[in-house]
C-alpha cells in the first residue's frame, strides 16, 4: 500500500508539473496574441473580424524579425483554411500589393487618410496571414545590415519556414488547419520554394503542425530561358516591338547566360526606351499612372526583364496611397510596426534588396515535378495583358512539364462574360483571367475572387 501510495504521490506530482507546463504555454501564446490584436487601423470602417499584426524573430542571432498581418475570415474563421500570401520583387511588400490592393479587406484612398472596403476580398473564404519577406521588405528587418546586401532565393523560403512553425506557436488555433500559399511574380520562386521546405519538414512527423494542401501562383517567374522567350514574343504578338527589333533580341541574347551582351542589351533597351512608348508595361491596355513618385526602382525592375526576371508587382498609383499610408506614425502604432526605429522610410519595394539579390534559380520547373509527385494542389494563372511575366511565358515554361492532360482547354465563365481560359493538367491546373494584368485580383477582382474560390474548393472553374 505504502509504493502505491507513493507511486500515486509521484503521478499527481508529474501531472501537475506536466499540465501547469502546458497551461503556461497556452498563456502565453495568448498573451501574445493579444499583443498583436489591431483594435481599429486609422480611417477603417467597421468590420467584424478579427486582426492580428506583429513580428516574428526568424534568427536570433543575426536578429532577422518579419512582419505579419493577418485579417481572419469573415465568417466562421475557425472553420476556414489558412492562406498565406507572398508578393515578389524580389524586395516587395505584400502588404503594400496583396493586402492593400488586390485581395485584401481593405482599400486606401488617394490621399492616405483613410480606409474602405474591398468589394471582393478573399478574406470571405479563408483566414489571410500577409507576410513581408525577406527581411529587409516592408517593417521586416534586421539587426546584420549585411543581410541586405546577401538576401536570396535559399535564405528567404528557409526564414518563411521558420517564421510559420514559430507564428503557429503563437497562434495554437491554427496548428493542423488547412494551408495554402498564395502569390505572384517573383512569389513563382518564393511560393514553391517554400512549399518543398514545408514538404519536407513535415517528413518528419506523423501529423505535421502545417497542414499544407496546395498553393496558387500568378503571372508567376517560373524558369529564366522559357519565360524570356516568352516575353519577347508576348512583346512582338502585341505589336510592342518592331520586327528588326523581335529579330534581334532572339539573335543576339543568350538567355541562358548570367550575363548578357552588349548587343543584347542595345536591343532590348531600345525596344523599352524607344518602341514601347509610355504604357505601363504591367498592364498594356490601361492608363499609365502620370503620379509615380520611385520612378528609379519602376525603372530597375524593368530593366532586368528579360535576363534575371526580377520583377515586381504592378505599379500603379496606388502604390503611392500605401506609402503615404503605412509612413503615418498613428498607422505604426495601430499595427505594432516600426518598434525598433527603422532608420529608413516603409516603401513598396526595397531597391537594396532588388540590386543585391544574391542567388535565384534559373528555373523551379523541377521543383513543381516534385510538389505534384507529392500531390499536392496546384494551380497557376495568368493575367493575360501582362508584359512584364506575360501569359506567353508561363505557357512555354509549364508545357516543358510535359504533362498529360485532363481536361482540355476550355473558356471559364464570370457571370455571362468569358472569364478567361482553362486547361486542367494531371497534378496542375492552367487558367487565364481575361483582361487583367500583373496584380491579377487588382484588375479584374470578381474574376479573381472566383479563380480563388474555386481553388479552395478544388473544383474545376465554371464552365458557364
Amino acid at each position: 500500500m505504502a509504493v502505491l501510495k507513493e507511486y500515486f504521490l509521484f503521478f499527481s506530482k508529474f501531472s501537475l508539473i506536466f499540465f501547469s507546463s502546458i497551461t503556461a504555454i497556452v498563456a502565453s501564446s495568448t498573451k501574445q496574441q493579444e499583443l498583436d490584436r489591431i483594435s481599429a487601423l486609422p480611417g477603417q470602417p467597421p468590420v467584424k473580424f478579427q486582426q492580428f499584426s506583429g513580428y516574428v524573430t526568424v534568427n536570433d542571432n543575426h536578429g532577422r524579425a518579419l512582419f505579419y498581418w493577418l485579417t481572419e475570415a469573415t465568417t466562421t474563421p475557425e472553420k476556414k483554411p489558412l492562406v498565406l500570401w507572398l508578393n515578389g520583387g524580389p524586395g516587395c511588400s505584400s502588404v503594400a500589393y496583396g493586402a492593400s490592393e488586390e485581395i485584401g479587406p481593405f482599400r486606401i484612398n488617394r490621399t492616405g487618410s483613410s480606409l474602405y472596403l474591398n468589394k471582393y476580398p478573399w478574406n470571405t473564404e479563408a483566414n489571410l496571414l500577409f507576410l513581408e519577406s525577406p527581411a529587409g521588405v516592408g517593417f521586416s528587418y534586421t539587426n546584420t545590415s549585411s543581410n541586405l546586401k546577401d538576401s536570396g532565393d535559399k535564405r528567404t523560403a528557409q526564414d518563411a519556414l521558420i517564421f510559420l512553425i514559430r507564428w503557429m506557436s503563437r497562434f495554437p488555433q491554427y496548428k493542423y488547419r488547412e494551408f495554402y500559399i498564395a502569390g505572384e511574380s517573383y512569389a513563382g520562386h518564393y511560393v514553391p520554394q517554400l512549399a518543398k521546405k514545408i514538404i519536407d519538414y513535415n517528413k518528419s512527423y506523423s501529423r505535421p503542425i502545417i497542414n499544407f494542401k496546395g498553393f496558387i501562383v500568378g503571372n508567376a517567374v517560373t524558369d529564366n530561358y522559357y519565360d524570356s522567350i516568352g516575353t519577347v514574343t508576348f512583346w512582338w504578338t502585341h505589336s510592342m516591338i518592331s520586327d528588326q527589333t523581335y529579330k534581334s533580341i532572339l539573335k543576339y541574347c543568350n538567355f541562358t547566360a548570367e550575363n548578357s551582351s552588349k548587343e543584347c542589351d542595345e536591343a532590348v533597351n531600345y525596344a523599352m526606351n524607344h518602341e514601347f512608348g509610355d504604357i505601363d508595361q504591367y498592364s498594356i491596355y490601361t492608363p499609365f499612372c502620370m503620379q509615380l513618385r520611385n520612378e528609379t526602382t519602376r525603372s530597375l525592375r524593368l530593366k532586368n526583364t528579360l535576363l534575371r526576371r526580377r520583377v515586381s508587382g504592378y505599379d500603379p498609383c496606388t502604390e503611392n496611397y500605401a506609402e503615404k499610408y503605412y509612413n503615418r506614425p498613428d498607422v505604426q502604432k495601430a499595427l505594432h510596426a516600426n518598434i525598433t526605429g527603422i532608420p529608413y522610410k516603409w516603401t513598396a519595394c526595397s531597391d537594396i534588396l532588388i540590386k543585391n539579390w544574391n542567388d535565384s534559380e534559373d528555373s523551379v520547373l523541377p521543383t513543381y515535378k516534385e510538389l505534384i509527385k507529392a500531390g499536392l494542389r496546384i494551380w497557376v494563372f495568368s493575367g493575360d495583358t501582362d508584359s512584364v511575366v506575360p501569359v506567353t511565358a508561363t505557357r512555354f515554361s509549364l508545357s516543358h512539364l510535359n504533362l498529360p492532360i485532363k481536361t482540355p482547354w476550355y473558356p471559364w465563365y464570370s457571370g455571362n462574360q468569358v472569364g478567361g481560359w482553362t486547361e486542367v493538367y494531371q497534378g496542375l491546373t492552367f487558367a487565364t483571367v481575361r483582361g487583367a494584368g500583373h496584380e491579377v485580383p487588382l484588375f479584374q477582382p470578381k474574376r479573381a475572387y472566383i479563380l480563388f474560390k474555386s481553388f479552395l474548393a478544388g473544383r474545376e472553374l465554371p464552365k458557364s
